[in-house]
């Protein structure tokens, strides 16, 4: 029997904090103590980790990366290999990727796609969504032996249309089928066809720098598309989650919907939180950095994604991870904002940039691991084998030092690209060890876990819902 004891440390879960020892037994944990109590001192393992000083937290659960994913003719910098060690190294021991249906092809030739990627690469625990590009009559039946075999959510833009936009019938459609069958659409909600217009007469006048990306993806028609979604999942009878809502008109829609008791989710991503226009505007071309889709807004709608997250309406922050080097990647669109590749680096990054949001007082410590751990989890049926540190859970367990300070920086993240998002910043909280299904992966500042140690975990349904 292999055992570990965790002693020290004031453990945080969503909803609680105690200071408290966790007994980790063949991968899980087993129980917990309070410290200096029989119950506690009479474990015996053959390990012990001395937290003290440290957090005791679960796990983060990212259920929103981009590994490996084709757009604009280039892919994103980071494989599942580098990709899930970057998420080890930041606390993060779950992600959820998009595997992706291609035009004519079905789900399951996607899935299996996506399947041959990730396995025996990765070094956290994984699961997937299904991207629907191609909504039928046989797409829409695969959707219920998907949910049945644990991949149990969909997702469906109203945005680039000729690649992934599918149109309100079709959204409509796979709506419904998720209310018969228990799954959960998410959309990426900003009105496709209206910003191809706008981008279009931006690039006719000569305005082509990538301040014009989030120029032309108007405020506005985000908060049509959550609003048309809300309205067809309403019609559908079904839930819908938003995926990283970035405008304070989208979060007023979410919360119009959930106060009348609408099942309406959002999830927002640090980039909103911390980044802004400012960063796009910035000169000879680094604003190319910063250009993901929904684009940065200006800094006035951060207060609104703050306060949506302390209301609980936002439930979720996740990265949209979706990394391109600047260097012969981003590059692709120096002369047209809209060839650049869609998509920032984060997945290294959440967990540290949220306990900042903690220290600076925006929310608390356990609104910290809800958001970043235990809802993310909920929403996407992982809960409460991910998400939290109670008997029986996966034994995914981050000790991390809330004084350490460090600066974010390229020159010492572990994703697979070329520049950081926030390259200086300076923050207060550092992960110091990292344990998946029991076994450290990162340990005192040292990577030492390997390719393949993750494991594929199929989801159940989304447990907000019901």
């Amino acid at each position: 029997m292999n055992r570990t004891v965790i002693r020290g440390g004031l453990v945080i879960t969503a909803a609680d904090e105690l200071h408290a020892d966790v007994l980790v037994e063949n991968g899980r944990v087993a129980a917990l103590a309070a410290h200096g109590t029989d119950a506690a001192a009479g474990w015996s393992a053959e390990h012990e980790i001395d937290a003290t000083g440290t957090y005791v937290i679960p796990g983060g659960v990212d259920v929103h990366t981009h590994m490996e994913m084709p757009f604009g003719g280039t892919q994103a910098s980071d494989t599942f290999e580098t990709g899930t060690r970057a998420a080890a190294w930041g606390g993060t021991t779950t992600i959820v990727d998009f595997a992706i249906q291609s035009k004519g092809g079905s789900l399951r030739e996607g899935l299996d796609a996506w399947h041959a990627k990730a396995d025996g690469r990765c070094a956290v625990d994984y699961a997937f969504h299904m991207i629907m590009s191609d909504v039928n009559a046989a797409s829409l039946k695969e959707m219920d032996a998907l949910v049945a075999e644990g991949v149990t959510s969909f997702k469906l833009f109203t945005a680039y249309p000729g690649v992934f936009l599918s149109d309100d019938g079709q959204i409509l459609r796979a709506m419904q089928q998720a209310a018969s069958n228990g799954g959960l659409v998410m959309t990426h909600a900003e009105n496709g066809l209206a910003i191809d217009v706008l981008a279009e007469q931006a690039l006719a006048r000569g305005e082509r720098d990538p301040r014009h990306h989030g120029e032309v993806r108007k405020a506005l028609l985000e908060a049509e598309a959550t609003h048309r979604v809300i309205k067809l999942a309403q019609v559908a009878g079904a839930p819908v989650y938003v995926v990283h809502v970035s405008a304070e008109e989208a979060v007023a829609e979410l919360a119009r919907a959930r106060d009348q008791g609408l099942p309406v989710f959002g999830e927002t991503c640090p980039q909103y939180l911390f980044l802004s226009t400012d960063n796009l505007a910035e000169p000879d071309f680094e604003g190319a950095k910063y250009v993901c889709s929904t684009p940065l807004r200006p800094r006035e709608h951060q207060a609104a994604l703050w306060r949506g997250l302390r209301t609980d309406d936002l439930q979720v922050v996740s990265t949209d991870h979706c990394p391109f080097c600047f260097k012969g990647q981003k590059e692709l669109g120096r002369d047209d904002f809209s060839k650049i590749p869609n998509g920032m680096p984060g997945v290294e990054n959440r967990m540290d940039l949220l306990h900042q949001a903690v220290v600076d007082g925006h929310i608390t410590r356990r609104r910290w691991i809800e958001i970043a751990c235990a809802a993310p989890a909920r929403m996407f049926g992982l809960y409460p084998k991910k998400g939290t540190i109670a008997p029986g859970a996966d034994a995914d367990i981050v000790l991390y030092d809330p004084d350490a300070e460090q600066t974010l920086s390229a020159g010492t993240h572990h994703m697979n690209v070329d520049y950081s998002p926030y390259e200086g910043r300076r923050i207060t909280g550092r992960v110091r060890t990292v344990l998946s299904r029991g076994v450290p992966v990162i340990d005192g500042g040292r990577y030492t876990g390997r390719a393949g140690q993750g494991m594929y975990v199929p989801r159940g349904t989304s447990q907000y819902i019901g």
